[in-house]
């Protein structure tokens, strides 16, 4: 999973040679995660077949307002699929609907569908040498940038015509590394490091018992997700969970222990630029670990405690310009608890939850979260899903680090 995972991708094909590289593109974008759906002019079905795109991207594809061979011919709505797009790539863009798009002409659906796309629009221009460097076709390109419209350069090489130079249209994966790329510099994380811990921690009592706890490390892991969605490289140290993430800008640090976990987050810590520890740390493990499986020789069994590091409060005392963030799960006197452990622990924000809100706490899809900051300001939220907590609690964060 990468930047573009989740993302809702209309791709706009017109009618030059180039367009028979677009089933290869289509193929990118959804290996990168996208959705695709695909808008055509209509005299770009001589060059690629709408049966092929729409097999690769699992959608029909549209060319024209209505589906001229159907008898119940239902409109094909431009409007519908401009708010559908995250993104609007056309690729290949041609001299004549470059001019049209500068120019506001109107003649088929996907420049209906262009002009009514409130999303980024890519282009990758594609004609011969000579049409690429006329006068009218570099007055098309500075007026679309003019517009947010962001090119994809056109590169050097073999032409249809034969001639060798530029115009060719960029390849299939440079294109979508050219989108991902542009997207990830535009995002408020880029170039900040984030460590995260998650789940809980095992303290072993033999080789098969340990004390634990029921944290799922969902709250975790939808961290991490939203901090590498905006850019961020995350270095994610879980304890045992059965949650999963796979994403190019996410490290995962599997450990077992708070003695582990405290290890990884002391060696990342000095790196990173933000931290946010919403992992359910044992706070006490057995002070004898028995080598062997203890075997049940009474009706009783003690069993000696001693405390773990705190993992917390060890970063807060040495942090340097780190934003540093705490979770605290509450039972009773929650404000109060949650505020005198953000000064002792010299967090920069708190997120405090409650066991006594029903959807709140472990192992389940949502969250009611308060935010609690070192100038004693109060947020508080209604029940979300995690996702949207995860959310909240970054936006929350580059608010703070960018005032």
């Amino acid at each position: 999973m990468g930047i573009l995972s989740g993302k809702h991708i209309l791709l706009g094909v017109t009618a030059g040679i180039a367009a028979y590289k677009t089933a290869s593109l289509v193929r990118g974008l959804i290996k990168a995660g996208a959705d695709v759906k695909v808008v055509m002019t209509p005299a770009a079905k001589d060059f690629v077949t709408p049966l092929t795109l729409s097999t690769l991207s699992k959608h029909p594809v549209h060319s024209s307002f209505t589906n001229e061979e159907d008898d119940n011919a239902v409109w094909n709505n431009h409007v519908e699929l401009g708010l559908w797009a995250d993104l609007f790539v056309i690729a290949p863009a041609t001299a004549n609907t470059m001019a049209k798009m500068a120019n506001g002409v109107c003649d088929n659906l996907l420049l209906a569908t262009y002009l009514s796309a409130k999303c980024p629009v890519y282009f990758a221009p594609a004609m011969d040498l000579d049409m690429y460097k006329h006068e009218s076709t570099k007055a098309s390109f500075e007026k679309l940038k003019s517009f947010g419209n962001i090119m994809i350069p056109a590169t050097c090489g073999e032409l249809a015509s034969g001639l060798v130079g530029e115009g060719r249209m960029a390849e299939p994966e440079d294109i979508v590394s050219f989108i991902e790329a542009d997207i990830l510099d535009k995002l408020p994380l880029k170039g900040k490091k984030v460590l995260i811990t998650a789940g809980p921690t095992y303290e072993a009592i033999d080789p098969v018992r340990f004390i634990g706890n029921h944290s799922s490390g969902k709250m975790g892991f939808e961290i991490a997700k939203a901090s590498a969605n905006l850019g961020a490289e995350v270095f994610l140290i879980t304890g045992p969970t059965h949650q999963k993430v796979s994403h190019s800008l996410i490290n995962v640090l599997p450990v077992t222990s708070a003695s582990e976990m405290y290890d990884e987050a002391h060696e990342h810590f000095d790196e990173m630029d933000i931290a946010i520890l919403s992992a359910a740390v044992a706070d006490f493990k057995p002070k004898e670990v028995a080598s062997q499986k203890i075997k049940k020789k009474s009706d009783t069994f003690s069993l000696e405690l001693e405390r773990t590091k705190d993992i917390l409060a060890s970063l807060g005392e040495i942090k340097k310009g780190q934003f540093l963030v705490g979770f605290a799960l509450e039972t009773n006197n929650e404000l109060e608890n949650a505020k005198q452990k953000l000064k002792r622990k010299n967090l920069d924000l708190i997120v405090l939850n409650s066991l006594n809100d029903k959807g709140a706490g472990f192992k389940g899809d949502t969250n009611k979260v308060t935010f609690i900051d070192t100038k004693n300001g109060i947020t508080e939220f209604q029940l979300k899903s995690k996702a949207e907590v995860a959310l909240d609690l970054l936006n929350e964060i580059i608010k703070q680090t960018h005032a």
